[in-house]
């Protein structure tokens, strides 16, 4: 090829870099801690990479990675007028051999491959990605440098970017809406933090934090990962907005991600786009967000959305189309394309829209064979293309969040798990994400085409495996041939399964569904020690808020299928101690579990002599009320949050009072108040019949506190304001903490009211959302704890545990504690009771704890199946009276 002189077109944002001088440019975490480019040592480092570019323009493939040397070449390229087909680190080979670039390129590593170019290159071609982001379209999208500039400027004009932001790299740079990230930043002089690290690692926000982080992008699965991440906790003061495309968020989620940030102080910004747009077409202000959750909102800047007419649509539902200076050139399908100029001049996007009351748009449905699947866009022919082979047949569905693929095979049975793992590694889609069922038969319509909504239900209803043929699915749900199945809540993917399977039994339900959760099943504080260990054993990592998650959602964290059955089914086959085991030498505990444990194992070993260790008990205070307000008002209705906690007091007084019952008639130490938990109000200065006050504290303030929130306006009240009201509580309770209204002459730091405080603390530990929060918390503690018990070591002892369990929300322990510390902490009600009476006939000595806790142990084993019932009944009979009394849901 002849070569010819540079073009004056460039990039104009990268024109501009040096202007911005020592402002930040790039945030990167190095071996000695945070690093950082100005803007005029980053323009002075791509002058440097663009003279090694050369001056004549070069097809360059870059494997980019989220780090400076890429970010330097690809400048460097853009500047330079060398058009640039990205790719993902290590994913070059297959562009290298379908367009023989001219130069490769890894971060700063350049190959040249011939000194000039073999391809006519258009003047304004600045950039090429793929439809699909390296996930199935052989196609690439040929993107300008005005494309670049102007889609570049309408992203922050629409997120109002300014020189003092920090936008951090959550996706990677050869996916269109991370590239937008870089560029929009870079447009007006914002920083960015450089980084691949996941929003679940820790590192990531402590990079986040330390680099003064204001913003983050994410596609939807990045905010199941910010869930899973515990964000809403999350100390982040500087943040000020998230922005989110790349696929569908749930009208829901988007509700709930808007309260947050109403509640955080940050904005959330709902975008929708496609690569042949640049990065993004439209954006759904914070404001409109709540009331129109479904919208996608209205065009960028200087775009313009317009509905083509489809045949068949609904009235006011067309194929939705863009016009804009953000506009692809064009597609290129060969190297004899990449000599064309400009040939599109509106975008036809597939997607079927309508056109709302308020003038914002909103998809109903897709046109086109693509699916968006974690921000990634798939092309399903291509897909179906790729797996269909040698006598096997596959059909791919768009799911949703997920890809739906039917398999048929001539010779038999299907490997399922072969091909899901195909499907993940060929085109980057995370197996969770791809449910593949081996169909026997296909479902066709009467004039014999494959019936794809029934194929898709197939799918959808039985995930991962075999499912009958379709005859026989039609014979159960009583239709037709005509039409798709009724199999909604028939799926048997082993993933929900096994964690359906695992709620079943750890809470004696066995008509738990998909889309129950551990909060909607009546799980409390004593059952989700186990629940939380063995959840976390199946899911890798345990979501702060796992406990209020469906099924359904919970089974989409496990991984591949076969990795989590392999997890239940082997520790099954180990038994129940064999349930606590887990890869690896190290294992996450929730604190309030290894709090628990602890504490009453030091409780047992400080009564036995074997230790002088006091103030756990009260610890445990803090860690009921922090149960309390995760589990009890967790619950959407106050009819359910009410029946719920009733029941949670009702596991602890019935076997509270069956052993105080039985101790009061063979022991005359024991009153009758003991049975009736009503020793604080006629007990006498007995020393055993004040043994019990921790459980008789708990019930009473359990019940009374249930007893407010029972009245729909302090309901209303704990709903608006979930931190201020059990901070009060905290506060109006140290009335009977300092004396102030007298409650007894005898053992008052075990009366119900004078511990109210503690309980009230940890509610409201369990409702703190921003680091002020915890601070307000601390200065509580320091100031109230001193000079409770009137021994500086046992209040050091109780101040200490609450602040592990205010600051600290995990702990990475040794895998062999997890099976120690799990049943004890599991047992600890049943402990507590039973441990005065072992100890006195086997000793108080080490060997007497360890039997009294191995006692506790087995009767709670056995008593948990007797009193659930009971339990269940409790709640039932509450729900019924706040019914007929007129309770509405709140």
């Amino acid at each position: 090829m002849t070569a010819r002189v540079l073009p004056q077109h460039r990039v104009a944002l990268v024109g501009r870099l040096r202007s911005f001088g020592d402002a930040v440019a790039l945030t990167w975490a190095g071996r000695s801690g945070m690093q950082t480019l100005s803007y005029a040592g980053l323009a002075a480092r791509v002058d440097v990479r663009r003279s090694a570019l050369g001056t004549t323009p070069r097809l360059v493939v870059l494997e980019a990675g989220n780090d400076v040397e890429s970010v330097v070449t690809l400048l460097a390229a853009l500047t330079g007028g060398h058009p640039v087909v990205l790719a993902a680190p290590g994913g070059s080979a297959g562009l290298v051999e379908a367009w023989d670039p001219d130069v490769v390129a890894c971060g700063a590593e350049i190959e040249s491959r011939r000194e000039g170019s073999a391809h006519a290159l258009h003047p304004d071609l600045a950039l090429m990605l793929s439809t699909s982001g390296s996930t199935g379209s052989p196609k690439l999208v040929r993107l300008s440098t005005a494309n670049l500039d102007c889609n570049a400027g309408q992203i922050a004009d629409a997120l109002g970017l300014r020189p003092d932001d920090v936008a951090a790299t959550t996706l990677p740079l050869q996916y269109c809406y991370g590239l937008s990230v870089l560029l929009s930043a870079l447009s007006v002089g914002a920083g960015v933090l450089l980084t691949d690290l996941s929003v679940v690692d820790t590192c990531f926000w402590s990079a986040f934090e330390e680099s003064g982080g204001s913003i983050l992008a994410g596609v939807p699965y990045t905010f199941d990962l910010l869930d899973a991440a515990g964000f809403a906790s999350m100390s982040l003061p500087r943040l000020r907005l998230l922005t989110q495309a790349g696929g569908r968020m749930d009208p829901a989620a988007v509700r709930r991600w808007v309260a947050l940030g109403e509640e955080r102080g940050f904005d959330l910004l709902v975008m929708y786009g496609q690569t042949e747009a640049t990065a993004r077409m439209a954006t759904l202000p914070t404001h409109l967000a709540a009331d129109h959750p479904s919208s996608i909102g209205v065009a960028v800047r200087g775009g313009r959305f317009s509905l083509a007419s489809v045949e068949g649509a609904p009235v006011g539902v067309g194929e939705l189309v863009f016009e804009g200076g953000n506009v692809m050139m064009g597609y290129a399908s060969s190297a004899a394309d990449l000599a064309r100029g400009a040939e599109v001049s509106s975008l036809h996007t597939g997607d079927l829209a309508r056109f709302t009351a308020d003038g914002l748009v909103e998809i109903v449905g897709r046109r086109s064979r693509f699916a968006k699947v974690c921000g990634l866009r798939i092309d399903l022919d291509r897909v179906e293309a790729d797996l269909t082979r040698g006598g096997r047949t596959a059909y791919v569905m768009d799911g949703g969040d997920r890809l739906l693929v039917a398999v048929t095979e001539d010779s038999g049975r299907v490997d399922v798990a072969a091909v899901r793992r195909e499907v993940g590694e060929r085109y980057a889609v995370p197996r969770a994400a791809v449910v593949v069922t081996d169909v026997g038969e296909v479902p066709r319509t009467a004039s014999g085409k494959v019936d794809r909504p029934a194929l898709a239900a197939l799918v959808d209803a039985f995930g991962e495996g075999t499912c009958p043929t379709p005859g026989r699915l039609l014979a159960r749900s009583g239709e037709d041939s005509a039409g798709a199945p009724a199999l909604d809540g028939a799926r048997t993917d082993k993933g929900s399964e096994a964690v359906r399977a695992l709620y079943a039994e750890l809470l004696d339900r066995p008509d738990a569904t998909l889309d129950d959760s551990f909060v909607t099943l009546r799980g409390d504080s004593l059952s989700y020690v186990e629940a939380s260990v063995r959840l976390e054993g199946l899911l890798g990592t345990l979501p702060e808020s796992w406990h209020v998650r469906p099924v359904r959602e919970l089974a989409a964290e496990v991984g591949p299928v076969e990795e989590a059955t392999s997890r239940s089914t082997g520790a099954a086959a180990k038994g129940r101690w064999g349930r606590f085991g887990r890869w690896g030498r190290w294992r996450s505990l929730e604190t309030s579990v290894l709090l628990r444990g602890v504490a009453i194992a030091v409780i047992v070993l400080t009564h036995a002599g074997v230790l002088d260790v006091r103030g756990g008990a009260h610890v445990l205070l803090a860690v009921a009320g922090f149960a309390f307000a995760r589990f009890q008002l967790s619950a959407s209705a106050r009819t359910e949050r009410v029946a719920h906690a009733l029941e949670s007091a009702t596991r602890i007084a019935v076997p509270a009072m069956v052993w105080l019952g039985v101790l009061f008639l063979v022991d005359e130490r024991y009153s009758p108040w003991n049975p009736v938990l009503l020793t604080s109000i006629g007990g006498s200065n007995v020393h055993p019949q004040w043994r019990y006050w921790f459980v008789e504290a708990v019930v009473h303030i359990l019940v009374g506190v249930t007893a407010l929130l029972a009245v729909p306006t302090l309901d209303r009240l704990e709903r608006a304001r979930p931190f201020a009201v059990p901070l009060g509580l905290a506060l109006v309770a140290l009335l009977f903490r300092y004396g102030v209204i007298d409650v007894g002459s005898h053992h008052v730091n075990g009366r119900p009211a004078v511990v109210l405080w503690l309980f009230a603390l940890g509610w409201a530990m369990a409702r703190t959302r921003v680091t002020w929060h915890r601070w307000l918390l601390t200065a509580y503690v320091l100031v109230v704890v001193p000079g409770f018990f009137s021994d500086p070591v046992r209040d050091a002892t109780l101040a200490g545990g609450l602040l592990v369990l205010l600051w600290v929300r995990s702990v990475r322990v040794p895998a062999f504690v997890v099976p120690v510390v799990v049943p004890v902490a599991s047992a600890s009600l049943f402990i507590y009771l039973v441990q005065w009476e072992v100890m006195g006939r086997v000793g108080y000595s080490p060997l007497g704890a360890a039997v009294a806790i191995l006692t506790g142990w087995i009767a709670w084993r056995g008593a948990s199946p007797v009193i659930e019932p009971v339990a269940r009944r409790v709640g039932a009979a509450a729900t019924r009276v706040l019914t007929r009394s007129g309770s509405t849901l709140s």
